[in-house]
């Protein structure tokens, strides 16, 4: 009996921190933090961009973080709407190469984290 016990309780934990572990890699792939300087360097901003790209590109991280809450059904229409919200204002911020160069980046930030599944 006791033995049944440590196992269950063992059984237990070990699902848990699963649990957790795989709670933490997901908030992970939701996470859209980047260095803003090398993102500058990338797409060439001018000076004027750089603050509207940093102030569009903090709202889309804070908008990720918040789908990664949500549970998997609600997910993906929070994801799909906080990368078509990011598209859309940078469009107005970014030129016609910028644009491009940014929009490449995104989607291979997108495909490596597998959220275009």
């Amino acid at each position: 009996m006791i033995l049944t016990m440590v196992a269950l309780m063992s059984m237990t934990t070990a699902f848990a921190e699963g649990e957790n572990a795989a709670t933490v890699s997901n908030m992970e792939v939701y996470d859209m933090t980047v260095n803003m300087n090398k993102l500058s360097y990338a797409l060439s901003l001018a000076d004027d961009q750089k603050e509207a790209v940093a102030d569009i590109h903090h709202t889309f991280a804070a908008e990720m973080k918040f789908a990664a809450e949500y549970g998997k059904n609600d997910r993906k229409a929070l994801v799909d709407r906080a990368i078509s919200n990011n598209v859309k204002w940078m469009r107005y911020v970014l030129n016609d190469k910028q644009y491009r160069t940014y929009l490449t980046l995104l989607n291979t930030t997108i495909n490596n984290r597998g959220l275009n599944k």
